[in-house]
């Protein structure tokens, strides 16, 4: 076995199907590691009220980083019903396991690269290469959130002269979700993105928020990102509302290069910059922090596919490649990064989406023999 140690984490659906699919192509560039399989998902959510169990955290400590695959996650009351009979009614509330690894592990930067391989059908056009940086562990995503409203955030709450035409509205009406922005949070994400562009050599950091509403949490992200980008001469700053850039990303994103956004912004932004390079199974990502990171693709479980063989597992590969990137294995990772482009561009190898038949496991061998070739 490598020195490394990786965390494997399945999870639901699909998930275990892409990721094996990835480890074909690792074994193809002679990455080697102790591959440490983990619990995270629905199943364990239904069967012990828990979907990251303290035993998979566990096993995150003891290893290097992590290679995530799917998770299936539905609405509070859905999750409740599907509980075992004899855990209903005992207090569990569902969470987002991959939110709480973020949390937990605080992988403040969630980094999407989205970029058109010459050749992929799916394309808007081919000549798209962006980055968007999606700050991870606060925001709307905080998960501080109120239903009903308790009578002591609500007195708070009522301090506020907005809050006068919600006067006759009960606690029971109201349901109320945090936005919460620190300085720290806002200085952390925009520095990432400037320093990701130094590096790549992209010319524009472009922040996407929505200052001109939304005056107080966007005004911090802005002001920061105007103090940070004085830092680095020949990286232009850009300012778009949210809005804007959702037209922009399709009328022209070959103009745009790094993006810097809050959490759930960066989350609406970063599916729509994927479905123009393709959609879905082209989409990875990596959640990084100081000390630990968890890569994955972004695509949910795909329940309708489990067990069919079918499901595009590029994003995931990239994730994989991504993770190399991480461990500073950048031979193997061009390598690999060179193979997807190769079978991409020849078009002879395509899963369903791309119009083809390949399964995903045969998407998987052909990137595999293109990346042994280097």
């Amino acid at each position: 076995m490598g020195g490394y140690r990786i965390a494997m984490l399945p999870g639901d659906g699909v998930g275990g199907e892409v990721l094996e699919a990835a480890k074909l192509v690792l074994d193809a560039v002679g990455f080697e590691a102790d591959y440490r399989y983990g619990d995270i998902g629905w199943e364990f959510w239904k069967s012990e009220g828990n979907p990251l169990p303290e035993r998979t955290i566990d096993l995150l400590r003891e290893t290097d980083c992590c290679l995530f695959g799917a998770i299936t996650s539905k609405p509070k009351e859905e999750a409740a019903a599907e509980l075992a009979p004899e855990l209903q009614g005992k207090g569990y509330t569902y969470s987002s396991p991959i939110v709480g690894l973020r949390q937990l592990f605080d992988l403040h930067t969630n980094l999407r690269p989205c970029k058109a391989y010459p050749g992929n059908p799916l394309n808007l056009r081919d000549d798209i290469d962006l980055v968007v940086f999606r700050e991870n562990t606060e925001g709307l995503y905080s998960g501080v959130e109120w239903h009903p409203l308790p009578d002591d955030v609500r007195r708070a709450f009522d301090t506020h002269p907005k809050m006068a035409r919600f006067r006759d509205v009960g606690n029971e009406e109201i349901a109320v979700s945090a936005r919460i922005f620190t300085r720290e949070g806002c200085r952390r994400i925009v520095r990432s993105a400037f320093e990701y562009a130094k590096e790549h050599e992209y010319p524009t950091v472009t922040v996407v928020e929505k200052p001109n509403v939304i005056r107080e949490t966007s005004g911090l992200m802005v002001r920061e990102a105007r103090a940070i980008a004085k830092e680095y001469d020949g990286i232009e700053l850009w300012e778009t509302n949210v809005d804007a850039m959702c037209m922009w990303l399709v009328k022209n994103p070959q103009g745009y290069g790094v993006l810097a956004c809050e959490h759930m912004v960066g989350d609406i932004i970063s599916d729509l910059a994927a479905q123009i390079v393709g959609g879905l199974g082209f989409a990875c990502a990596g959640n990084i922090g100081d000390d630990y990171a968890v890569f994955e693709p972004t695509h949910g479980s795909a329940p309708k596919y489990a067990g069919l063989n079918k499901v595009n597992p590029i994003a995931t590969i990239r994730s994989a490649k991504m993770m190399l990137d991480y461990l500073g294995e950048r031979g193997r990772a061009s390598r690999i990064e060179r193979a997807v482009a190769r079978v991409i561009g020849e078009g002879r190898v395509r899963t369903y989406d791309m119009g083809g038949t390949a399964s995903t496991t045969e998407m998987a061998e052909a990137i595999a023999a293109a990346a042994k070739e280097g």
